[in-house]
């Protein structure tokens, strides 16, 4: 007899610390009826809402920049049975066109972004927390290579935001989080230890699911 009640796991850590690698290779070991991704990524509230540093810097990086309240609904909604459907946000980039996104139940729910742990109305939905962890220079290396591709961001903004806005975050909202998580995965060369442990898991919450 099958279980129909999901089992969602968390995966938080630092800008940059490799979440958003890790978790492709994760999921390209299943199959979307097998895993849904909701990442918090797609929750950033409009430009306008966004809270702003004493030099007139939009700071996308603290808990308020996050919708955190339709979040926590749209995941509620996939582990009652629903299916979400939602815009990507594209981080102001206008050469990026938006795609819609679809949330549909799945035996597994996978909760992505900096804030999952510190938001309550998710973390305590999760079943499992797994911090990822990396040194912070290494982080800054790998956030500007990525603002500069992915967000057309230049130097000095990519260095202001990380020491105004970005490693404050950390310290206050993230890090603090680490000793609570169920799993830490160290990756400032690889993760790969620690992903084989996470799909290990997870192959196994599924089989169970199936029985």
């Amino acid at each position: 007899m099958q279980n129909n009640k999901p089992y969602i796991i968390g995966i938080t850590g630092g800008s940059a610390s490799g979440k958003t690698r890790l978790l492709q290779e994760l999921l390209n070991g299943f199959n979307e009826r097998e895993v849904c991704l909701i990442s918090q990524d797609n929750y950033y509230k409009n430009i306008q809402e966004q809270p702003v540093d004493n030099n007139g810097v939009h700071n996308f990086d603290t808990p308020d920049s996050i919708d955190a309240a339709a979040f926590a609904r749209d995941l509620k909604t996939v582990r009652e049975g629903g299916i979400v459907k939602r815009k990507e946000y594209t981080y102001n980039n206008s050469q990026k066109e938006p795609s819609f996104l679809e949330f549909a139940p799945a035996p597994i729910i996978v909760v992505e972004g900096i804030f999952v742990f510190y938001h309550q109305n998710i973390s305590e939905q999760l079943d499992l927390k797994i911090f990822i962890d990396a040194e912070e220079h290494i982080k800054l290396k790998r956030r500007i290579i990525r603002d500069s591709e992915e967000r057309g961001y230049d130097l000095d903004d990519v260095l202001y935001r990380y020491e105004a806005h970005v490693y404050p975050t950390y310290e206050q909202y993230i890090a603090p989080f680490k000793n609570s998580a169920d799993l830490v995965v160290p990756n400032n060369i690889d993760y790969k230890k620690g992903l084989k442990v996470i799909n290990d898991h997870l192959q196994m919450v599924l089989k169970k699911s199936k029985e």
